[in-house]
């Protein structure tokens, strides 16, 4: 699937819009692949995969486009 990163936080995860979805999808940095958190900004494309946690859907695998 693919998003665009709508929110970063100082904690180290942050939420992915998706277009036609009304609620963000959370992820974690340890859930990257092939970029830092550091490197990510807001409104960056990327690519990911759903998974089912403690909470709710999240985000895995994700990458920047």
């Amino acid at each position: 699937m693919q998003g665009t990163i709508k929110t970063l936080t100082e904690k180290g995860f942050g939420f992915i819009a998706r277009e036609g979805e009304a609620k963000d999808l959370f992820f974690h940095s340890n859930d990257l692949s092939g970029v830092s958190f550091n490197e990510l900004k807001v409104g960056d494309t990327v690519n990911f995969e759903i998974v089912d946690g403690q909470k709710g859907p999240s985000a895995k695998n994700v990458t920047r486009v």
